[in-house]
This record gives C-alpha cells, structure tokens and sequence, in this order.
C-alpha cells in the first residue's frame, strides 16, 4: 500500500491561470487529499467517491508517494 498526497492552492488564481486544474468543486483556496491505496487509479476512485473531487483535474496534478511501510514525514502546514 502506498500513501497519495495531493495538495493544490489557488491563493493567489488570476486570469493567467484560467487553465489551471480545480481539484474541488466547492469555492477553495487551499485543497488536500491524503489517501491510502495500492495505487493511483484506486486513489482517485476512493476521492471520487467522496464527494466534490474532481478525479480528471487531480489526475493533472502529480500527487507525493509515500510507502506506507516506511517511516516518513507525510505533511506539515505553516500559515502566516
């Protein structure tokens, strides 16, 4: 099994970034998925069926692979 980790921010979005994925289908600045599965396309099913991920825009979006069975520092957040 390996750990999915997706994480999107639309902060600072402008017109530049018309083509720029939505990963959400909620109004978001700041968008993170982690999931355990034995692989991506599992992953994806797993947030699809979740609730307002938008599987096609994530799939743009390389998510970080973690082993689940390795010790690893998976996400840490600081806001100023």
């Amino acid at each position: 099994m390996k750990i999915y980790v997706w994480r999107h921010n639309r902060e600072f979005h402008s017109y530049s970034m018309i083509n720029e994925p939505c990963v959400h289908q909620d109004l978001y600045r700041d968008a993170v998925a982690v999931v355990l599965a034995h692989d991506e396309k599992e992953a994806l099913d797993l947030l699809s069926r979740r609730g307002g991920w938008r599987a096609d825009d994530l799939q743009r979006l390389p998510p970080k692979v973690y082993d689940a069975d390795e010790a690893a520092v998976l996400f840490t957040d600081i806001r100023g």
